[in-house]
C-alpha cells in the first residue's frame, strides 16, 4: 500500500459515493480504489480539522466491506466507542460536513442518533455494542423483523467486563449477532492484559506462519491454481488458529482475516449472512495504516489537532502545564517521598499525565486496561494492605465505576485517591466526554472530599492533602491549560474545608468553585463584588459561606458542573440549614447534554462566559433594587457592550 505522506490523491470515485447504496453498486476493483481515495480524504480532513486519526486509517477497508455487503440502515451496524467511524459517515452522506468534524454546531466526532439514520447507536465510551446489538437482535426477533446486526468492537475495548457480560449472554441464546472483533493490538495505550496476550500470541504463532508460507507458494502459482490453495487456505486455517475462548461462550468463530485484504473480507462477510446464531468474525487491523507516520506512531496519532500531512505533528510548548501535566509531575515527586504511592489508569496512560510515572517507577505503575470498575475496586483492595493508591481517571470514565466508588471505598472510608481529569467541558469530544457530573455524584457519597483547583499551585497542594487523608478524595479538574500560577518547590496540604477570600466588595458574594475562578474575578472587578475561591465541595466551608450571607444582599455560586444536585446546591443546603434566606442564584452547565465545539464557544453558548456573567448578575442585582456600589446602569451597558477585561 503507497503511503500517503506525499501522496496527493484525487477523490473521482468517492465525489460519486452519496450513500451505501451507492456502495453496494461498486465492482471489487472499484471498492479498492474507494478505499485509496477514502484514506486521502481521511489523512487530508482531519489534517484540517483536527480528530482521530489511528484508529480510522485502520478500518477503512472492514468499514467499505461492511457497507458494501450488509444492507444499512435497514441492517444495524453498531460501533464500539465510535471514534473509528469517519469513513463510516463519509459513506452515509456526510462528506462535505467532514469539514466542520467536531466543531460547534458541526457534526459529531462519534456516531450520534440524532445525526444520522445510519447511526444506529450513540456511542463514545468503549464495551458496549454487544449488548446493544444483542437487545438489537432481541427486538428484531420479538417483533418478527429479519435483519442483520452487527457489532465492531476492537481487542482494547473487549477487556471491558460488559462486552464479556454481553457475550456470555449472547452465547446461550440463538439470536442472529455478528461480532466483528476488530483486532489492532491497541485501544489508545497500547492494549494490555490476558486477551491482548491470547491474541498476540495467536497472531504471532502457527497461522502467522503458515500464512506466510502459503504466500510464497502462491506467488509462483498459476492464478487459478492460486485461488483453489488461497480458498483451501481460508478453510484450514481454522484448524490452525486456537479459537476455543470464543467458541466457548457460543460464538461461531470465523477468521482471523486480514482487515485490509477486501478480497477476504467481502466473501466472509457474505458466507456468515446465511449462517444462525452469534458469529465472530475476527479481523485484524493495523492503527494508521497508509500513513507512516501513524502506522510508526498510532498512539502519538490517535487524537491529533490539526497538522502537516507532508510533515506530520509538530510538539507545542506552552508558557503553562496543563492540569494533566501537573498531576503527572505531582504523582512522580509524590512517590519519590513515599514508598507506598501507586498509580492506577483504566488505560489512559498518555490521556492521565502518567507516561513519566510508568517509566520511573513501573512496579508501581499499573493500567489494568478498559475496565473502570475493576481499576477502583482494585485501588480499594491495595488500600486494604496500606498503599496509598491514586486512580487517574476521567470524569465520565469514573462514572462507569460508581457502585465500586461507593460500595468498596467509600463504605469502607478507605484512602483512595481519585485524580479526576477532564472535569466540565472538554471540547470537541462534546457531550459523551464532558464531565458535567462528577461534583453532584461525588458529594453526596459519605466519607468523601471533594476538591476543585483553581490553579497549578492549588491543584498540586489538593493532591499532596487528598494523599494525607485517611478517607477517600477527589481532585477534580478541567482538560486545559492552568492560569500561569507559579509552583511552590515545597508541598504543603491545605487546611480541609476551607475556602479563600479573593477579592472583597459589596451587595454581592460569588463564590467559584474550581476552574470558574478567573470568570468569577472578571465579573467580580466589574461589579464591585467579593469573590471567594471556595476550593472544597466537601465539607464545604460553612463559616465563610454564613459570613457572605450576613453581609451581601445577593450570593452567587458559579461551577463548570451541573445545577442539578452540584456545588451551589449544597451551598443553598448550607444557608438553609442555619435558617439563612440571602437571595442565592446558581451558575453552571444547564439540565440538558452540551454539545461539542471549542470550550470557549460553549461556555459562551450557555452563559459562563464572564460578559454573560456580568450582565446576569447585574440584572439580578437591578431586580433586588440593590443601587449602592458601582452604577448598575453602568456597569449593564459595560457588560453588554465589548467583553469584560
Amino acid at each position: 500500500m503507497p503511503n500517503l505522506q506525499n501522496a496527493n490523491p484525487t477523490y473521482d470515485l468517492l465525489k460519486t459515493i452519496n450513500s451505501p447504496e451507492d456502495v453496494r453498486k461498486l465492482s471489487r476493483s472499484e471498492l479498492n480504489q474507494l478505499a485509496h481515495e477514502l484514506r486521502g480524504f481521511i489523512l487530508e480532513s482531519v489534517s484540517t480539522t483536527g480528530g482521530h486519526l489511528s484508529s480510522n486509517l485502520g478500518t477503512i477497508e472492514l468499514t467499505v466491506a461492511l457497507h458494501h455487503v450488509f444492507d444499512t440502515p435497514h441492517d444495524r451496524i453498531i460501533w464500539d466507542v465510535g471514534h473509528q467511524t469517519y469513513t463510516h459517515k463519509i459513506l452515509t452522506g456526510r462528506r462535505e460536513a467532514m469539514s466542520r468534524l467536531r466543531m460547534f454546531r458541526g457534526i459529531s466526532g462519534f456516531p450520534s442518533r440524532f445525526e444520522s439514520e445510519y447511526d444506529a447507536f450513540g456511542t463514545a465510551h468503549s464495551s458496549t455494542s454487544i449488548s446493544a446489538a444483542l437487545g438489537m437482535a432481541q427486538a428484531a426477533k420479538l417483533k418478527g423483523e429479519s435483519r442483520n446486526v452487527v457489532a465492531v468492537i476492537g481487542d482494547g475495548a473487549m477487556s471491558g467486563g460488559m462486552a464479556f457480560e454481553a457475550m456470555n449472554n449472547a452465547g446461550i441464546t440463538d439470536l442472529d449477532v455478528i461480532v466483528i472483533l476488530n483486532d489492532n493490538d491497541m485501544s489508545i495505550s497500547p492494549a494490555v492484559g490476558a486477551l491482548n496476550r491470547y491474541l498476540v500470541r495467536l497472531m504471532s504463532g502457527p497461522y502467522v506462519a503458515a500464512r506466510e508460507a502459503a504466500k510464497a507458494i502462491l506467488g509462483v502459482m498459476p492464478p487459478k491454481v492460486g485461488q483453489i490453495v488461497k480458498r483451501a487456505e481460508e478453510h484450514a486455517k481454522g484448524m490452525v488458529v486456537p479459537s476455543t475462548m470464543f467458541e466457548e461462550f457460543g460464538f461461531k468463530y470465523f477468521g482471523p482475516i486480514d482487515g485490509h485484504d477486501l478480497d477476504s473480507l467481502i466473501p466472509t462477510l457474505k458466507n456468515i449472512q446465511n449462517v444462525s446464531g452469534p458469529r465472530l468474525v475476527h479481523v485484524v487491523t493495523k492503527k494508521g495504516q497508509g500513513y507512516k507516520l501513524a502506522e510508526d506512531d498510532p498512539v502519538l496519532y490517535h487524537g491529533v489537532s490539526t497538522f502537516r500531512p507532508r510533515t506530520g505533528l509538530t510538539t507545542k510548548t506552552s508558557s503553562s502545564p496543563t492540569y494533566t501535566d501537573i498531576f503527572g509531575n505531582w504523582l512522580c515527586d509524590m512517590a519519590a517521598l513515599d514508598p507506598g504511592i501507586v498509580g492506577i489508569t483504566p488505560a489512559m496512560r498518555e490521556g492521565s499525565g502518567m507516561v513519566g510515572f510508568a517509566r520511573e517507577y513501573p512496579d508501581r505503575f499499573f493500567d489494568v486496561g478498559i475496565a473502570e470498575q475493576h481499576a477502583v475496586t482494585f485501588a480499594a483492595g491495595l488500600a486494604c494492605e496500606g498503599m496509598r493508591p491514586i486512580v487517574a481517571i476521567y470524569s465520565t470514565f469514573l462514572q462507569r465505576g460508581y457502585d465500586q466508588l461507593v460500595h468498596d471505598v467509600c463504605l469502607q472510608n478507605l484512602p483512595v485517591v481519585f485524580a479526576v481529569d477532564r472535569g466540565g467541558l472538554v471540547g470537541a469530544d462534546g457531550a459523551t466526554h464532558h464531565g458535567a457530573f462528577d461534583l453532584s455524584f461525588l458529594r453526596c457519597l459519605p466519607n468523601m472530599t471533594v476538591m476543585t483547583p483553581s490553579d497549578e499551585n492549588e491543584c498540586r497542594r489538593m493532591l499532596f492533602t487528598g494523599a494525607r487523608l485517611e478517607g477517600p478524595s477527589a481532585i477534580r479538574y478541567p482538560r486545559r491549560v492552568g492560569p500561569g500560577v507559579p509552583i511552590d518547590a515545597e508541598m504543603t496540604a491545605l487546611e480541609i474545608g476551607k475556602a479563600e477570600m479573593r477579592r472583597n466588595g459589596q451587595n454581592v458574594a460569588i463564590l467559584a468553585f474550581g476552574s470558574m475562578l478567573d470568570c468569577a474575578l472578571v465579573a467580580g472587578e466589574a461589579l464591585g463584588a467579593t469573590v471567594v475561591n471556595m476550593r472544597f465541595v466537601k465539607p464545604l466551608d460553612t463559616a465563610m459561606i454564613l459570613d457572605m450571607a450576613s453581609r451581601h444582599a445577593l450570593i452567587v455560586t458559579l461551577e463548570e458542573n451541573v445545577i442539578a444536585g452540584g456545588a451551589g446546591s449544597a451551598v443553598a443546603e448550607t444557608l438553609a440549614q442555619h435558617g439563612q434566606a440571602t437571595e442565592i442564584v446558581h451558575f453552571g452547565l444547564p439540565d440538558s447534554f452540551v454539545d461539542h465545539g471549542e470550550q470557549g464557544q460553549l461556555l459562551a453558548s450557555i452563559g459562563l462566559d464572564a460578559p454573560s456573567l456580568t450582565r446576569a448578575i447585574a440584572e439580578r442585582l437591578r431586580l433586588l433594587k440593590v443601587t449602592s456600589g458601582p452604577t448598575l446602569a453602568g456597569t449593564l451597558r459595560a457588560a453588554s457592550g465589548a467583553p469584560v477585561a
